[in-house]
């Protein structure tokens, strides 16, 4: 079960939000998806296929994970944290915002059906806003930020190399706040993982997380797929939300 403190948070922060500003304006607050450019520069796709790693932190796990689940080539994708200790790799503690850790997910890839780039032009056009400055819609702090954790010298040089072109490019109205960073990843717990596809109609999820899946799916058609990957597999798994 979803830890009540978990789901608590969520739910208040969408609340206030709503509260403060009226239904209109923050539906308004809502990430849009963003038409960008491919990666001038990236990886080629593998001849065969194997597994690479891919990390991201981009706003609340939830949302970014179930965006990945639903990628062709993607192999899993687990909700962690990055950039603090393992001590304190825990979910009422990251919620403090100072452990230095970002709600992060870890992305297994196969490179033989999709690129590094191609995963961060979705990272960077439909999972999150990469101009937040530690914040993701209804969500402030550092443990929101956004962030690539790049696991080797290729992706970090992909990465700067991207984030120039987009900026380069002015395809958003503000600079990119990105950072780069390199850390261990730890898995959060069991009831973070799957939560969009678990918990469609919790309000956090239908407001802020559904309306990325469906992005993703108008905005990457070629790689979108209707059943996720699931951190803990079913046999009665639903579909992904679809487009109406």
């Amino acid at each position: 079960m979803p830890s009540p403190m978990s789901l608590w948070f969520r739910t208040a922060a969408l609340a206030a939000l709503v509260a403060a500003q009226g239904l209109a304006h923050a539906a308004a607050q809502v990430e849009q998806a963003v038409l960008i450019p491919a990666p001038a520069f990236d990886e080629k796709l593998a001849d065969t296929s194997s597994t690479a790693v891919a990390v991201f932190a981009g706003g609340c796990f939830w949302g970014v994970q179930g965006v990945y689940q639903h990628v062709g080539g993607v192999l899993k994708a687990v909700s962690g944290y990055a950039g603090g200790s393992a001590a304190n790799a825990k979910y009422e503690l990251v919620g403090e915002g100072d452990t230095g850790h970002a709600e992060t997910v870890h992305i297994i890839y196969d490179p033989a059906k999709i690129t590094y780039g191609k995963l961060l032009q979705i990272f960077f056009s439909v999972a999150h806003d990469p101009t937040q400055l530690n914040k993701q819609g209804p969500d402030h702090g550092p443990q929101y930020r956004s962030t690539i954790f790049f696991e080797n010298a290729q992706q970090r040089e992909i990465a700067e190399k991207y984030i120039a072109q987009l900026d380069a490019a002015k395809v958003y109205p503000n600079k990119i706040v990105t950072t780069l960073e390199q850390a261990p990843f730890y898995a959060a717990e069991a009831y973070h993982q799957d939560f969009l596809e678990r918990h469609p109609d919790h309000p956090y999820i239908a407001y802020w997380d559904l309306p990325k899946v469906r992005d993703l799916q108008s905005v990457f058609p070629d790689l979108y797929r209707d059943l996720p990957v699931l951190v803990t597999p079913r046999a009665n798994a639903r579909p992904g939300p679809t487009k109406p």
